[in-house]
């Protein structure tokens, strides 16, 4: 989880339908974790519906199932 770091926006790229999440599904990253004995490392997601209430947090240990998002502001017209 080299690339993704704490308050990245980030998008599903599959479904987990146990959390009540889908591929495209949009969610902010709230922790890092180092590996365990009992665990990987990986993330701690929480993803918000359109009202601002948390649909879910999900931890993710697989960096192939979600992809960083970027924010490039538009240039200001002159």
């Amino acid at each position: 989880m080299k690339n993704i770091h704490e308050n990245d926006v980030v998008a599903f790229l599959i479904d987990r339908p146990e959390a009540g999440l889908h591929r495209g599904d949009i969610g902010t990253v709230i922790q890092v974790f180092g590996s365990t004995p009992e665990r990987p490392a990986g993330l701690i997601v929480e993803f918000v519906d359109e009202n601002g209430k948390v649909q879910a947090q999900t931890d993710i240990t697989d960096e192939t199932q979600i992809v960083r998002l970027r924010y490039s502001p538009a240039l200001q017209a002159a």
